[in-house]
Formats: C-alpha cells, structure tokens, sequence
C-alpha cells in the first residue's frame, strides 16, 4: 500500500471528467455518492460509506482519510492522505488564491514563488508575518525543510513533469504529491471549481462550496445576448515585449473563453495563426501580424501581466506609433488588466462580467470593474 506521508479524506481525481466505475476505486468500498461538479472535468471524486473519499487526477489517484478513521487496504497506486491536513507546500502559484478563498490558507505554510512575485496581498502580509514561507523553485525546493517541517501535502502544477527528479525526491520523504490540473479546464470556472476539491482536502468543504455557489451565480447572471459570431464585438488580448513582439492568448484558450462567454468574439482564430504545438496558452507574433488581424478590432485589452501596467492610450501608443491606427484606439475603447489577474484565480466569473460590461457598452469607465480598468 503506498503511504506517502500524511493521509487525507478519500476523493480521487482523473485527467478526463468522465464517471468512474467502481471497479476503479478500491476493494470493500462502497461508494454512496459523487461530488457533483458543474464546470471542472480533470478531476472526479467518490464519496465512500465510511467517509472516505476517492480522488482521481489523470492517472493518478488518492484516498482521502477522516481523521480517527482506519485506513483500509488499497492498491498500491493509490496514494493516502489523512485528515487533518497541515503545513502544506505550494508550488503551483494558481492554487494558492482557491485555498485563500476556501479559508484553509493557515494551513500552507511553504512556496515555491518569492514574495516580490505575489500580486495577492493576503500572500504577501503571510509571508511578511512569517505564516509562508519561500524554500526555492519547484524544481529545486529545499528538502530538508520539507522534511523538517512535517509537510503533509506538496501541491505541484504540470511543471513538475519537466523535473521528475524534484518529484521523486519530494514522495522518498514520504510526503504526498499532488499534481493539479486545473490550467487544463476547458471552461473557465472549471479551473476555480478545484477549490470545492482544496477544501475537502483541507476539511473546509462548507467554506469553499458557499465561495464557489456565489461565484456561480454572478457568472449566471451575466446577461449575453445571443448574437451569431460576425455581430459580436470583436476583442483583442495582448501585451507588447520590449523587443517588439506581440504577445497573444492563443484560440481557444480560457481568456479567449472568457470574451466568448460575455458576449464577444476573440479576434484571432486558429486558421489565421500557426499556432505552436506546445501546452503554452500563449504565443509571440510579429507587430505586422498583430496590426493586420486586431487594427480594426473594435476593443482592445492590453495584458499587464507580462510586462506591466499601463495607465494612458500614450503609454501604449509609446510602445509602437502604429497603434494610433488602430480602430479601437481611436474611438477610445482601451482597456488594461490589473496584475492580480492571474494569480487570482477565483476572479474568473468577475472577469468574464467586466468583459461583458466592456462588451455591452455599460462600462464607459471602469468604476464597476474589478479586473480593468481604462486607458484614456
């Protein structure tokens, strides 16, 4: 049986969000129910008899253990996790704002991303008081003070699949390794739906299925009218590197998701783009590109993520004169993400309103926005 450390409440995730039988979960165990996701499809959970739970995540698979609970027998692919669950290890930066939002954020105590590169400030006060603490890069993390600090749970991302050894390393000190996989949702709120899985995990389940049923609800009240694609507002999203090149989300990635869902229409296509064959969600184009395709974009939303923020139209036009051609420009429908964006993962149902706000006319500035605001 493999016990790699701390045990949790059973739940098993799997890459696809298909229904698992019982014949994949373990031995003796009687399922009784099914958490009932909505949006998210790179993870199940089956809920057991004896409280358990059995978690799925692509190809690999977890049983969640209440604490006081027997552990019963499982295969020896199945790694155990038992409740409580304390002093976790977060490398991927994503998951960091679903445990926040959650309530189980006193429950992480070590990251691989330094505090100058937090954009959230409850992360930043954490590790200015001590709470969290950095220990390297993911794929370099300090090992002895995982070990030390009886670390229970190390939250990695995809990255981690580059760096083997780091994993390896990390479960020989018998501490549990979960890789997610919400970057791969197809649907925006897919990715904020892993906090409902966080919070089983950490026994804050009723906390984080009231944050994520709030969220659900705002993004059910946006109001998008069904127009066919050649009447919908067309958006472009970007951001300029200091060599020149224009940075762009790729089609069909969840920002383009995101316009699509509050009623627009992601200027690129995949026909019009040699999209490169990698899991990046973006890619570099060259200005002449960027021009032919979003010059007559009717909006355009510059991405401060990458290279900063921008507070005027001359802060972009600055970059390139060739942007002063540009429709949007000239009629004043600018836009610029805050840079909390991304790391602000439970933002995705009030991003997609202020994309709809944008879309629909009713933002004229960006007083009701929460993740924009507008160059002028």
């Amino acid at each position: 049986m493999k016990r790699r450390g701390a045990m949790l409440t059973i739940g098993c995730l799997l890459l696809c969000g298909c229904a698992r039988s019982v014949e994949q979960n373990p031995d003796g165990m009687q399922i009784t129910g099914h958490m009932d996701l909505q949006y998210a499809e790179q993870f199940s959970v089956d809920t057991c008899a004896d409280g358990c739970a059995v978690i799925h995540i692509g190809a690999d698979s977890y049983l969640l253990v209440p604490e006081n609970t027997a552990v019963p027998e499982v295969p020896e692919n199945m790694t155990i996790l038992q409740q409580p669950v304390e002093n976790v290890y977060i490398a991927a930066s994503d998951a960091m704002d679903l445990f926040d939002a959650a309530g189980a954020l006193d429950a992480v105590t070590m990251t691989s991303t330094k505090e100058k590169d937090w954009t959230l400030p409850r992360i930043r006060t954490a590790m200015q008081q001590g709470k969290l603490d950095y220990i390297g890069k993911y794929s370099a993390p300090d090992y002895e003070m995982l070990a030390e600090s009886g670390c229970q749970l190390a939250v990695e991302n995809t990255m981690i699949y580059h760096n083997p050894a780091a994993k390896e390393q990390i479960e020989a000190l018998g501490i549990p390794v979960l890789v997610e996989l919400s970057s791969m949702e197809s649907h925006p709120l897919g990715r904020m739906e892993w906090m409902r899985l966080y919070g089983l995990i950490l026994g804050k389940e009723q906390e984080a299925e009231q944050y994520f049923a709030e969220k659900q609800a705002l993004f059910q009240s946006i109001e998008s009218p069904d127009l066919p694609d050649e009447s919908r507002m067309t958006c472009a999203f970007f951001s300029v590197s200091p060599n020149g090149y224009v940075n762009i989300r790729k089609p069909g990635d969840y920002i383009s998701k995101m316009i699509e869902l509050a009623g627009g229409r992601y200027v690129f296509t995949a026909d019009q783009l040699h999209v490169d064959d990698n899991a990046l969600s973006t890619m570099n184009i060259q200005m002449e590109a960027f021009y032919e395709t979003a010059c007559d974009a009717d909006c355009l939303i510059y991405n401060s993520t990458v290279n900063g923020q921008l507070n005027t139209l001359s802060d972009l036009t600055a970059m390139n004169p060739v942007f002063q051609d540009f429709r949007a420009v000239q009629s004043g429908n600018v836009w610029c993400t805050e840079q909390n964006l991304f790391q602000q993962t439970t933002g995705a149902a009030d991003m997609i309103a202020d994309f709809n706000r944008i879309i629909s006319g009713q933002a004229d500035d960006d007083s009701q926005l929460t993740f924009l605001h507008k160059l002028n």
